[in-house]
């Protein structure tokens, strides 16, 4: 949920994050995200050293003002950060971050539990079950010495694949991915699940074989793509840990160091989209992005397709679009609209086969309004509209004004359910759980609001959550019936 009207996230713009610097005497330099300043966290020594030989372990978000310390993980707001600054000021050492709770302290043993069950692919002792299980991955080519080098294990009896989340401070191991195979008649479909779940799983996955010189990097959607990519390369590669979902803002001081970064996300139109999307977020002018295409699969595919991956690479298109261009350089993708006119189209609605064909598919950057009287089941239409497009992952932003948020989840969860939960309860905690991995937020907002103010937080969201789809019900309630009249 993100924050209600009466506390706003408190908005910092990156002109007033320098001038508190400078003012406070803390050197800094600007990075493509974030600035970089020595950390408040580590061993403050009573005689600073000259600032050349302090390590710049402290990054603050030039968006949000949010920071991490890559040396120690203490991280926060920016109110946090100037409560810490003027704590240093009074000689009291600074509020390092808490030990973590409960959650996510058992989630590790958890973890820990798994990765200890779990064995490396080449250490099982059947060769056939190997093979099978190379084959059903997609696996087969990627060699023993790449599964090693990631530390990728196999979990026998849920016959998954077990990717390691290890500490980039001091190798510990914070978490875990298992991915499975599904079959679904033809078509094999992976699961993922993560320890702890999604929502603080926030795994680089390749991180820690990343050395302080590596200047470039693939950032991957997968991390079966990742694994491929630097068997194929020899390139530094990483995998976001949810895919084209979302880019998470507290990755980003991990990515400062690159000063050229190549997004190759996936195969299909939305990491395409996905991938302009976050090439905003780590500066537009250090990043390259491969085009998804024929010729242009996942890293994974391309490599059991034979295909020259450095070669792919190379041919990465520059992020940046200057001003003015010509239909040369828009030749390429004018191409891949007219191969792919179907995702061009837009994400289609699994439930809603008759919208299709009305609206196409849900696409970025359009408006849909949706009128009807009161009661006629609007609301109702448009949570299950919605929950269909977040079930497929596009990520959700929910402006809830007339009817509150525990109501409309409530709607919702039983839409996602198929059934009623009132009759089975001991059923809630499995479908709740499922409910919650998907990338749902809701507004707190009620009633009739100020637009700026809910503008700002669906800015914020964009940002933090990379939101693709808003939601607004209803707009009279959100604005009054005054306004109504003045600005149709």
């Amino acid at each position: 949920v993100l924050p209600s009207p009466e506390g706003p996230v408190p908005s910092v713009s990156i002109t007033e994050i320098r001038q508190y610097l400078r003012a406070q005497s803390i050197p800094f330099h600007d990075g493509y995200s974030c600035l970089h300043t020595p950390s408040l966290f580590t061993d403050s020594r009573e005689s600073q050293p000259p600032a050349a030989s302090v390590p710049y372990t402290l990054f603050i978000d030039k968006t949000t003002g949010s920071f991490l310390c890559t040396a120690t993980l203490a991280e926060g707001t920016w109110q946090d950060f100037q409560a810490n600054v003027e704590l240093r000021h009074r000689g009291v050492p600074p509020a390092s971050s808490e030990e973590p709770e409960e959650d996510m302290r058992r989630a590790r043993e958890d973890a820990r539990c798994i990765w200890e069950r779990a064995v490396p692919l080449w250490d099982l002792l059947d060769e056939d079950e190997t093979n099978k299980t190379r084959a059903m991955f997609g696996i087969s080519l990627v060699t023993d010495a790449t599964l090693k080098r990631f530390g990728v294990r196999y979990l026998r009896t849920a016959r998954s694949l077990v990717f390691p989340w290890f500490s980039p401070r001091d190798a510990t191991l914070k978490g875990l991915k298992l991915v499975r195979v599904e079959k679904k008649g033809d078509a094999i479909a992976y699961v993922e699940e993560t320890l702890p779940r999604f929502d603080s799983y926030r795994n680089l996955f390749g991180l820690p074989l990343i050395g302080r010189r590596d200047t470039e990097l693939v950032l991957t959607g997968w991390e079966l793509d990742a694994l491929a990519l630097h068997q194929a390369t020899g390139v530094a590669s990483l995998a976001l840990p949810r895919g084209a979902t979302c880019l998470p803002p507290a990755l980003l001081p991990y990515l400062e160091q690159f000063k050229r970064i190549t997004l190759w996300l996936g195969e299909d139109l939305r990491s395409w989209e996905a991938a302009k999307l976050f090439a905003r977020k780590l500066s537009l002018k250090r990043c390259s992005l491969v085009r998804p295409g024929d010729l242009q699969p996942r890293p994974l595919e391309a490599l059991n397709q034979g295909l020259n991956l450095t070669k792919i690479l190379r041919a990465a298109l520059p992020a940046s679009h200057k001003s003015i261009v010509s239909f040369r350089q828009l030749r390429e993708e004018v191409f891949g609209e007219l191969v792919n006119t179907e995702q061009v189209a837009g994400i289609k609605w699994a439930r809603f086969p008759e919208l299709n064909k009305l609206l196409k598919g849900h696409r970025r950057g359009e408006l849909t309004i949706f009128t009807g009287p009161t009661g006629s089941g609007k609301t109702t239409f448009i949570s299950e509209y919605a929950l269909d497009l977040c079930m497929q992952g596009v990520c959700t932003l929910w402006g809830s004004f007339e009817i509150n948020n525990v109501r409309l989840a409530k709607i919702m969860l039983t839409q996602f359910a198929a059934q009623r939960l009132e009759d089975q309860l001991e059923l809630y905690d499995e479908w709740a759980d499922r409910f919650e991995d998907l990338p749902l937020y809701f507004m707190t907002f009620h009633g009739q609001q100020n637009i700026k103010t809910v503008i700002d937080t669906m800015q914020h969201a964009v940002y933090m959550y990379d939101i693709t789809h808003v939601v607004v019900d209803n707009l009279q309630f959100m604005m009054g019936h005054e306004h109504l009249s003045v600005d149709r």
